[in-house]
């Protein structure tokens, strides 16, 4: 990994236009770090530095950069070189390049492909957006079930170079259908003369198509534990492959839009400091005007106990810690539940164990923090001399209503991901704020409901 104490050496190195030494200095890097350190430099320099490197490390370290210096770099350098990168790329990450990039300028760099790129390029941008086929790589190694496994050794010596992985080899009919898959190693340890046929894979294999969500592909890897996956058409013949690294990349965009999701923002299209102020400013007042209009709930259920608070003023001193455990507990319940769904862990025909498992833990939770805060008015009671001789009773309010609000929150933060998912809408939609605004309104009903059966005739 790059450290930053060396920036200032090779920006040195940069100034005094030491090229030859810098290329020494780079010939052990790898290519991740070799992008990690060109996005950290000023856009004046990443083409200068991006130059000093041999071609296909070039290419190798183009493909780990972040979009913006991928972009710089395209406009800096010479179309000799861009074509260069663009026909070298691997067909999954120039078509994640190509379709982040304005229409035209998109188009212009298309030209540039060679008649094969050209095509491969075409045919994975026709895909939908976040479908499988924008991730399909048609750089794979297949064979025929009636070859030997020397005739396969000399077929990967020959063609290995441009496929995505040689960690898994599939085998096709006469016609191109698939018909099972071998693993590196079951090929180096076979007998020269062993056909294919005899090899393969007897289990299901699992296949994808190109028009499957890309979700669903990070199911498949998550369920099967595979490093690569075969993309089918409908009639069974293989077309490409996915592999893990590029479901490391949807995984962690998946991720991502859930915990921006979950905090109450719509989720970000680019990177946050990237995001147009306006855009940023839209994305987060929708929901930020959503959850107002909820508190404004609050405020009337407030005034509609106004009555009580003018005779018990003392109340009020406890809104905020009624309010905020339910809150709290129903962000907590959303989230465990969220992220079980998101697991598999739990699915729709759970509810029942869930809310079972929720009215215990809420009754548990409740009570904890029920007889904390009795305790809090006795000792105020106690020694500050508060709540004059009905200190029993405001007490007992306290508690029952936190056990009250506790159970509630439980119950709306973990029943809420399951119904909008039973809806078709994403569980993570229920974010934090949302739930604890919700909670909020009907804690307070809950809290002077208590007050009104406990304190009447005493204080109201």
């Amino acid at each position: 990994m790059i450290g930053t104490p060396i920036l200032p050496e090779i920006r040195e190195l940069i100034e005094q236009r030491n090229f030859s030494a810098l290329q020494r200095l780079f010939n052990d890097w790898l290519p991740v770090d070799l992008a990690e350190l060109i996005s950290d430099l000023p856009e004046n320099e990443q083409a200068i530095l991006f130059r000093l490197l041999p071609k296909d490390v070039a290419t190798d370290t183009f493909e780990y950069l972040d979009f913006d210096a991928q972009q710089n770099l395209l406009n800096a350098l010479t179309q000799k070189d861009v074509t260069h990168i663009l026909n070298s790329m691997s067909a999954d990450d120039r078509t994640a390049l190509l379709e982040e990039l304005p229409g035209p300028v998109a188009q212009e760099l298309i030209k540039l492909l060679t008649f094969k790129e050209f095509k491969i390029a075409k045919t994975l941008l026709a895909y939908a957006e976040y479908s499988v086929g924008r991730l399909m790589s048609p750089d794979f190694l297949s064979v025929k079930t009636d070859w030997e496994i020397r005739r396969v050794l000399e077929y990967i010596r020959t063609f290995g170079h441009e496929s995505e992985t040689l960690n898994v080899i599939y085998a096709v009919d006469d016609h191109g259908k698939l018909v099972g898959e071998m693993l590196a190693r079951d090929i180096l340890l076979s007998p020269l003369d062993q056909k294919v046929s005899e090899i393969i894979s007897e289990d299901k294999i699992i296949t994808l198509t190109a028009t499957q969500d890309q979700k669903d592909a990070l199911e498949a890897f998550k369920r099967y534990d595979k490093v690569a996956l075969p993309v089918v058409d409908s009639n069974g013949y293989l077309i490409g492959i996915v592999t893990v690294d590029d479901m490391l990349d949807v995984a962690e965009e998946e991720e991502t839009e859930d915990i921006q999701k979950f905090g109450g923002i719509e989720a970000l299209d680019e990177p946050y400091i990237d995001v147009p102020l306006l855009e940023l400013v839209r994305k987060r007042a929708v929901w930020l005007i959503v959850l107002f209009l909820g508190e404004m709930l609050t405020a009337s259920a407030m005034s509609f106990f106004e009555g009580e608070l003018a005779k018990a003023i003392v109340l009020a001193t406890f809104i905020p810690l009624i309010i905020s455990s339910g809150g709290n507990s129903g962000s907590q319940a959303a989230t465990l539940i969220i992220r079980s769904l998101s697991l598999g862990e739990i699915t729709l025909q759970d509810w029942w164990k869930v809310m079972q498992r929720e009215i215990s833990s809420g009754l548990m939770l409740g009570s904890i923090l029920g007889i904390i805060g009795v305790f809090r008015v006795v000792l105020w009671a106690m020694i500050l001399d508060q709540y004059s001789t009905v200190w029993l009773l405001i007490g007992l309010t306290v508690g029952f209503s936190l056990l009250g609000i506790v159970i509630w929150g439980t119950l709306a933060g973990s029943m809420l991901p399951l119904l909008l998912q039973r809806a078709g809408i994403d569980p993570a939609t229920s974010s934090a704020p949302f739930v604890a605004t919700l909670v909020d309104v009907t804690g307070i009903v809950i809290y002077f409901s208590f007050a009104s059966v406990l304190l009447k005739g005493v204080l109201l």
